[in-house]
């Protein structure tokens, strides 16, 4: 499924994140985790990506 060091499966627009393929709008992730911060979602907005990681940050290991 990786095509070009991205995964066609999982469009992206965060650019500030480290798996982002920002020229292609794509995840370079074979897969991410989808999960939540609110005990019983009912909105977009209330879920997260868990596989998140910010670009260039030395501390985020």
């Amino acid at each position: 499924m990786m095509e070009n060091n991205v995964n066609k499966s999982i469009h992206c627009s965060v650019q500030s994140c480290a798996f982002n393929n920002i020229e292609q709008g794509y995840c370079k992730l074979d897969s991410i985790k989808v999960g939540t911060h609110e005990a019983n979602p009912t909105e977009k907005k209330c879920t997260d990506c868990e596989s998140f990681k910010l670009k260039n940050c030395s501390s985020c290991m």
